[in-house]
């Protein structure tokens, strides 16, 4: 009875229920929400920690920012699921107008993003090589890996084809994933000798495959750059068939805040039970994971297998 007055409580209040359903569109930084929602950030955090102590969301600070998310799902998927029965019956006019305004949210992030890439096409590799050792997290991805032959391999966030270098050859079809044209170009340029290499121009959040098209997906220091990692991670477990195995390198946690101006991060890395977390949302089991210290941040390596029988599996059972 207790956590019912708290949610409807929580409920009671317009501003409130426009910033959860803002939050299950998106994570959103409180500076994001008071944008959209065109209310100070003091009056916005208000909201959103009533909404918390409800279990209606969730607060994250990564370091200067403070990021919110939906709640547990058993508190929010009930509330989630009545209000949008009643909207149904009466449409709701903020609802519109907000998404209006959390589209250019969406934009200002992905131009920013998309800016820095541009500028930085040709230092990429350098840049990366700055934060760590790439050999030492080279070798320790194809120890996890290994060289058994794959079907098709898919490299998201594939910048100028490293992956697609080191791993196509154990695939029949290697296939580089970037949104920006500037890397594909750069990319196209290293990978002209490897005929069964493909490079499409795509989203991470839609992955141009059909579900259970691929046997090995790959985000390799892209993670920390997305808007919504989750997602990002939900979307490369959908193109996995069953058995499948999703490798991400990125940075452990860290508070080098001056990487979000500098190198446009979005995260300041990441924790392991974060990344377990979405694993398990995604339907994959976490297999391993490794930490590679050395270079100015730590590297966390993390390998999950998508749940269910491989085909080849079922044939042998």
């Amino acid at each position: 009875m207790t956590m019912a007055l708290e949610i409807f409580r929580a409920m009671a209040d317009a501003t409130r229920l426009r910033i959860l359903a803002l939050l299950r569109r998106m994570e959103l930084s409180v500076g994001e929400l008071a944008q959209v929602l065109g209310q100070s950030q003091p009056r916005v955090s208000r909201h959103v920690k009533i909404l918390c102590d409800a279990g209606l969301a969730e607060r994250r600070k990564e370091g200067s920012w403070v990021f919110v998310g939906v709640g547990r799902s058993d508190v929010v998927d009930p509330v989630a699921a009545a209000l949008d029965s009643w909207a149904k019956a009466e449409p709701d006019h903020w609802a519109v107008a907000d998404a209006a305004r959390l589209a250019a949210v969406r934009a200002d992030r992905a131009a920013s993003a998309a800016a820095w890439f541009e500028g930085h096409a040709d230092e990429w590799d350098a840049i990366r090589s700055l934060h760590v050792a790439e050999s030492e997290v080279e070798a320790a991805m194809a120890a996890m890996l290994g060289d058994a032959r794959v079907g098709t391999l898919i490299d998201i966030g594939t910048g100028t084809g490293r992956m697609l270098e080191l791993f196509g050859g154990h695939a029949r079809l290697a296939l580089g994933i970037d949104r920006s044209s500037e890397m594909l170009r750069l990319a196209r340029a290293k990978l002209h000798d490897m005929a069964h290499a493909e490079l499409r121009q795509a989203d991470l959040y839609a992955l141009p495959l059909d579900d259970g098209a691929a046997d090995v997906a790959i985000l390799h220091h892209v993670l920390h750059f997305a808007q919504q990692p989750g997602a990002a991670v939900r979307e490369a477990a959908r193109v996995l068939a069953p058995g499948g195995r999703l490798l991400i390198a990125d940075f452990a946690s860290h508070d080098r805040e001056e990487l979000r101006l500098s190198d446009a991060h979005t995260r300041l890395g990441f924790a392991d039970d974060q990344m377990t977390a979405w694993f398990d949302a995604a339907g994959l089991q976490t297999v391993r994971v490794e930490t590679l210290e050395g270079g100015e941040l730590t590297v966390k390596l993390w390998l999950g297998r998508r749940i269910g029988l491989s085909l080849r599996e079922v044939k042998a059972a």
